[in-house]
């Protein structure tokens, strides 16, 4: 799932939890539960009961279930068969399995390059 270099879980909502604010956090986060906010973290891993209303900003997401927002993903997105993004998203590289959703726009550059658009965190897709 991961690549070697990639930091341990250091934050976790559980399946029962609801936070609503937004998040800001080193290493993986992981959220089982509901999120009404935007999130910036290293790495995103969202469970197939999973909900999140607001954007991200990660260097890898891996979505298992849903949310309702933009997406910049600098390294990779991948959207499981359970997965549903309602948003644009903007990553060099994208895996949809298939059952998975994406209704949006999605932008994709090389990873090479430095210049990875990224979209605006207030901007909330309806």
């Amino acid at each position: 799932m991961f690549s070697k270099n990639t930091e341990k879980l250091e934050s976790f909502v559980g399946v029962s939890s609801h936070f609503k604010g937004d998040i800001k956090s080193k290493g993986t986060l992981r959220i089982d539960g509901t999120v009404e906010g935007d999130i910036e973290a290293d790495w995103l891993v969202m469970g197939e009961k999973a909900t999140l209303k607001g954007n991200v900003a990660a260097r890898g997401v891996i979505l298992g279930g849903k949310t309702e927002g933009n997406i910049a993903a600098r390294e990779i997105l991948e959207i499981r068969s359970k997965g549903r993004v309602l948003g644009d998203i903007t990553t060099p590289k994208l895996v949809v399995s298939e059952g998975g959703i994406l209704e949006g726009r999605s932008f994709m550059q090389k990873s090479e390059s430095s210049n990875v658009v990224e979209l605006p965190m207030k901007e909330r897709a309806n």
